[in-house]
Formats: structure tokens, C-alpha cells, sequence
């Protein structure tokens, strides 16, 4: 497949989210259909003029004609594509925060509302490991505890929840347990098979480490 085509597909994915700066919703299929009579006829102008402002400073008009002229018979059959029975269309919306979170939302054409279908804070899996690593670099960022179990497998967070819960079982009653004091550290030993280690700083203990 031609580098063309990709690179004009995703600056036109914005078209996709157009609606989402209006309280009236315009219908995607008109843009859909606007964009597919365009790459039928090669009009890279027309192309051009649907990009979004973003996209035209990383696109210049004649970047687009060149882009177009390389992939006309590619285009022409997308075009096909396009409006061939049964295509879906739905409107999506990204909303970036500033401390880089990203929410995914879908409109939901019978109640004409959107829905979330994605967020960094509800995390639905990755569908590539490039795609969950980034989940997990996220949840790390947040210092989420519930968004790191969310992006782990069932088995390894079940293992770490049930650590968790064994060591909050151990600790139900912490002055019965025997405390090793050596100057300015401790060591508990917690039933269930966990060590704490404690180290006092300033006059005030704090865990160091546990397992």
C-alpha cells in the first residue's frame, strides 16, 4: 500500500470527532460522504479543505495533491468502500487532560448521547503491548493502585490481591505481634508468612519495606 494513503487517512481521522465542539451534532455520514466523493473524483482540493486545522499546518495543499496523485487508484476504490452496504459509521471524541490522561467517548446514535468507551482511568485493555504499556506507564504516573490492578492479568493481580489480603489479616491485631527492634530499625514477623521491616526517622517509625 502506498505511504499516502495512511498519512491522508490520519489526518482525516479528526473527521470522526468533528462533532463534538457543538451541541448540535452534525450527521458523520455527510462528511463520510463528502470525503468519499472527493478521493473518487481525486479532488485533493477538496480533500484538503476538509482537514482540520491541525492537520493542514502538517499538510500543505500541495503535499495533499502530490499525496493524492500518488494513490488516485487507491482512493477511487476506498471511495467504493465507503459507501458499500453495510458500513458503520460512529462518531468518537478524545478528550486529553492536561496531566496527559486520555478519555475515549462513542456516540450512542439511538439515545443521541455519548458514552465512555475508553478511559486511562478505566482502562479496557490494550489491543497491542505497545497499547498496554502505555495503559501501565499511565496508571504509574497516577500512582493508581486500582488502575495498576486493572491493567494486570487475572492471575497476577489475583496473586497480589491475595498477598494484600493475607497481610491485612496478619496485621488485625498488631500489638500481639513481636517486634525486633535494633537501634533505629524493626523487624515484624506477620502471620501468613510476611516480614515488615520499619525504620525510625526523626523520632517517627515508618515501613521501609514488606512482603
Amino acid at each position: 500500500m502506498p505511504r499516502a494513503l495512511p498519512s491522508l487517512l490520519a489526518l482525516l481521522a479528526p473527521l470522526s470527532g468533528l462533532a463534538c465542539a457543538s451541541s448540535s451534532l452534525p450527521d458523520p455520514r455527510d462528511a463520510v460522504q463528502a470525503y468519499a466523493d472527493a478521493a473518487a473524483r481525486g479532488d485533493a482540493d477538496a480533500i484538503h479543505g476538509m482537514l482540520s486545522e491541525r492537520s493542514r499546518t502538517a499538510m500543505s495543499r500541495d503535499e495533499v495533491r502530490r499525496r493524492v496523485a500518488e494513490a488516485r487508484a487507491e482512493l477511487a476504490e476506498q471511495a467504493r468502500s465507503l459507501t458499500a452496504p453495510g458500513v458503520v459509521i460512529k462518531t468518537r471524541a478524545r478528550v486529553r487532560y492536561p496531566d496527559g490522561e486520555i478519555a475515549t467517548l462513542e456516540l450512542d446514535d439511538s439515545e443521541r448521547a455519548f458514552r465512555i468507551s475508553a478511559a486511562d482511568a478505566l482502562p479496557a485493555g490494550g489491543r497491542t503491548p505497545e497499547q498496554a504499556l502505555e495503559q501501565l506507564r499511565r496508571v504509574l504516573a497516577r500512582r493508581s493502585y486500582a488502575g495498576l490492578l486493572r491493567v494486570l492479568t487475572p492471575a497476577t493481580r489475583s496473586a497480589i490481591e491475595g498477598d494484600l489480603r493475607s497481610l491485612v489479616e496478619g496485621l488485625a491485631q498488631p500489638e500481639g505481634l513481636e517486634v525486633k527492634i535494633a537501634g533505629d530499625t524493626a523487624t515484624v514477623q506477620i502471620p501468613g508468612g510476611h516480614e515488615v521491616k520499619l525504620r525510625r526517622e526523626a523520632g517517627v517509625w515508618r515501613v521501609e519495606d514488606f512482603d
